[in-house]
């Protein structure tokens, strides 16, 4: 088998099995969006959304990046084959979380009346904060067992920890939201965040390792590189979230609660249905591409034929989304719901271009470059909140789309020429050819959504044309990239 067949079956080996969890969790959450709009309404989903979303704030402050950062870092030493090296790093990591989860909890605990008051302008939701506070340090916990599964490549213990986890915070979480309504909230939210973390305990305790004694002085000598670029990932994190935090807050005074529960549902559809694929490649993907950092070549390789997966993949979806995003509003929310629908036809236009920058952002992470990789990120966030703020005030919930949309095409220039220029990156012919057919079955698509009503059967037979025409040339060439042996 040459080297390259390797690489994209590798690819798809991980993507199908990580896909096939995200499908699982996809349903999961189809059932959980479904009854949770129901139950508590677009007014529910904005308070769920600022709590959530707070302390997700904090827990980017707190939580040193290591989700990423430690993901390097154990997956050098597993190439290493070193067993004491090992070991050494998993019980570093093991100190960390503990010290970081904590640290967020007494941070969040702390400042539960200031929180309820910046968000809602009272005090009544400061105990909601303080019991929210457990959560931070559960996930933490959580991050650092699946991180050991991660890096040394356990795929089907992390899949089926994933799984389960995913699972029971549903089957156990839908009668809180039935009996306590708005109440229910938190409740739920903290018993789903336990069930992640006795699933990734109970098969991250499979790997092997020795347990070490470390000394406060040897937790951060050893644990130095993590934390230093887990710093600058958490502080991306952290201005990613404050920006989505202030949009949030600019739609609840300038518009409503409501407002923010439609926005927070349309992105949630996005990032959960259409970034299913992200998700499911980056599990394997950013390992992968952190054992080859050195070598610029090997990187440029990796990076396009990720890049060429991940298109061929999420441009079918993407223009099905297009075709059925009403449907899917009504169905996974309610009809409440579907004045968000030209936001995230908008939005969906920019996973098409997300999903290009994403596989080189991946780059400067994997080669340990902190300043380089904030520096991108700071730039790119701060154009995105001043086009979200922008775009709300004039055009609404749509503002917030066209606002996606432009980030993400200009975030895909700049992630172009930072690699090109410091890393020798470029785009390979076959990648240029593949993402323009594929856009321009996704331009069609998408001009069609805008079509007078009076048009409507033939801009849907229109359209189920181009899913299939796109559907079958991603299938025809992921067929020829797998079996190809150049």
């Amino acid at each position: 088998m040459t080297e390259g067949t390797s690489s994209y079956r590798s690819i798809l080996k991980a993507t199908s099995l990580f896909g096939g969890v995200q499908v699982f969790n996809i349903i999961i959450a189809i059932i959980k969006s479904k009854f949770v709009a129901v139950l508590i309404g677009p007014t529910g989903m904005g308070i769920y959304g600022l709590l959530t979303s707070t302390t997700q704030i904090i827990s980017n402050f707190t939580n040193f990046g290591l989700q990423t950062s430690a993901v390097r870092s154990v997956s050098k030493s597993f190439e290493m084959n070193d067993s004491r090296h090992i070991s050494l790093t998993i019980c570093v990591l093991k100190r960390l979380v503990w010290l970081t989860g904590a640290l967020g909890l007494i941070i969040t605990l702390l400042l539960s009346p200031v929180l309820s008051f910046v968000c809602f302008k009272n005090h009544e939701y400061s105990l909601s904060f303080a019991c929210l506070s457990i959560t931070l340090l559960i996930s933490q916990l959580s991050i650092g067992q699946n991180v050991i599964l991660q890096g040394t490549r356990k795929w089907k213990l992390l899949a089926k920890s994933n799984l389960f986890g995913s699972f029971f915070g549903l089957l156990f979480s839908l009668p809180l939201y039935y009996f306590f309504r708005l109440d229910g909230i938190v409740p739920a939210v903290i018993l789903a965040s336990f069930f992640t973390l006795i699933f990734s305990w109970i098969y991250s305790k499979n790997i092997p390792y020795a347990k070490i004694q470390l000394r406060v002085k040897d937790i951060f000598t050893n644990g130095k590189e993590m934390l230093l670029l887990g710093l600058a990932l958490s502080s991306s994190g952290i201005i990613t979230l404050i920006g989505s935090y202030i949009t949030r807050i600019f739609i609840a005074r300038l518009g409503s609660i409501a407002d923010v529960g439609l926005y927070t549902a349309g992105f949630a559809i996005i990032n959960t249905y259409v970034g299913m694929v992200l998700t499911a490649m980056s599990t394997d993907y950013f390992p992968r591409l952190a054992g080859i950092s050195s070598d610029n070549t090997q990187c440029k390789l990796l990076i396009n034929k990720q890049s060429q997966i991940i298109l061929l993949l999420i441009t079918p979806l993407l223009i099905a989304f297009f075709i059925f995003s009403d449907f899917a509003l009504t169905l996974l929310y309610s009809e409440k719901f579907l004045p968000v629908s030209g936001m995230v036809k908008w939005a969906a236009f920019g996973m098409f271009f997300r999903a290009i920058s994403w596989c080189l952002s991946f780059l400067f992470p994997a080669k340990g470059k902190s300043k380089i990789f904030f520096v991108n990120e700071l730039i790119c966030n701060i154009y995105y909140l001043s086009f979200s703020l922008i775009g709300y005030y004039y055009k609404g919930l749509n503002g917030l789309g066209y606002a996606f949309a432009a980030t993400y095409i200009i975030y895909t220039i700049q992630c172009f020429f930072v690699s090109k220029n410091k890393y020798e990156f470029n785009y390979i012919n076959k990648f240029i050819k593949q993402a323009i057919i594929q856009f321009i079955f996704l331009a069609l698509c998408f001009s069609l959504c805008f079509l007078d009503s009076k048009y409507k059967y033939l801009q849907i037979f229109c359209e189920i044309i181009i899913l299939i025409s796109s559907s079958i040339y991603s299938l025809l060439k992921l067929k020829y990239l797998v079996a190809s042996k150049k």
